[in-house]
């Protein structure tokens, strides 16, 4: 990629992460908070729509590889006007940063959520390891799953994403195929420390983190814990 074309690149992404800032503060306020009763209407939506359509779901159709946190998008041209009146305002299709989604799609189709604006650091980042034509792995993580080398790519400091589950900041991690994610540890070993009866060794635990929460853990990568040392791991490639 020319260098030009990366430049103007940066500077769309940029004035599309920053053009909430034009938006009044009470509308932008409903655009970025989360509400229960938002999820339970959009919930209510979805059951009648099921119902009445013999179990098919309101989801937009996606690739079979996509991540299961990021696959069933709710449609809501399938729902509105007729199962509710328009979108709710905090959604994307509302000009809001959240994604509605529905995990348990085969027994308990349930609507979750998560922040759009997590894809965009992400999408920040790839941009900048594309400037470099090869990711500036630090250290080595685990199995496939390295840290980055941010001075390289330009940061000043460190990006991080504030958890819907904790408000921690949680740290990037990216794989062997320079594929970015959000990295979970920290809420999940937050839960272990809780409840360690929990965890099951080779199990993915990330569904712990779904209960008494409206949000999924998007952009993630599968976690289990070590049965010897009792840590959060990233799960054997």
């Amino acid at each position: 990629m020319k260098k030009g074309m990366r430049v103007l690149l940066i500077c769309l992404i940029t004035s599309a992460i920053l053009t909430g800032c034009a938006y009044p503060q009470d509308k932008l306020a409903q655009n970025q908070t989360p509400y229960q009763d938002q999820v339970t209407t959009v919930q209510s939506a979805v059951e009648r729509f099921q119902e009445e359509k013999g179990g098919i779901l309101p989801i937009k159709t996606k690739e079979n590889d996509t991540p299961i946190y990021q696959k069933y998008l709710i449609d809501f041209k399938q729902l509105a006007p007729q199962y509710m009146a328009e979108p709710p305002g905090n959604a994307f299709e509302s000009g809001g940063i959240f994604q509605y989604v529905l995990i348990d799609v085969e027994t308990n189709p349930t609507v979750k959520i998560f922040d759009l604006r997590i894809a965009e650091m992400i999408r920040d980042i790839n941009l900048r390891i594309s400037m470099l034509d090869y990711p500036p792995y630090k250290e080595r993580i685990a199995d496939g799953v390295f840290s980055l080398d941010y001075e390289k790519l330009g940061f000043k400091e460190e990006p991080v994403v504030i958890s819907p589950f904790s408000n921690q900041d949680l740290p990037f991690v990216i794989n062997g195929n320079a594929e970015v994610f959000v990295d979970y540890r920290k809420d999940l070993y937050q839960i272990f420390q809780e409840d360690p009866s929990l965890f099951e060794a080779g199990k993915d635990v990330r569904n712990l983190l779904l209960e008494d929460s409206l949000f999924v853990p998007a952009y993630s990568l599968p976690y289990t814990v070590d049965a010897k040392t009792n840590e959060i791991i990233f799960m054997p490639l």
